[in-house]
């Protein structure tokens, strides 16, 4: 859905972006990777079908490295 906005189970092109985020207290979608949710933490970013509820989550490209090194 990231890439083509159609959703890979009904076809639909009602796609929604939530990015991920970083609130009080660590909530929000993201994965934390440092000491700290402020600036040691990566967002994960969903894509949800409005049609049929299906949903993909992402990670931006530049922020593997950081998982790698933590969880690798």
């Amino acid at each position: 859905m990231k890439n083509k906005k159609i959703c890979p189970k009904c076809g639909s092109k009602d796609i929604l972006f939530i990015p991920g985020s970083v609130d009080y207290y660590g909530a929000g979608n993201n994965i934390r990777v440092g000491l700290t949710y402020t600036f040691g933490a990566i967002n994960v970013n969903r894509y949800v079908c409005c049609n049929c509820g299906f949903s993909e989550e992402w990670i931006d490209l530049e922020d593997i490295p950081k998982l790698k090194n933590k969880y690798e």
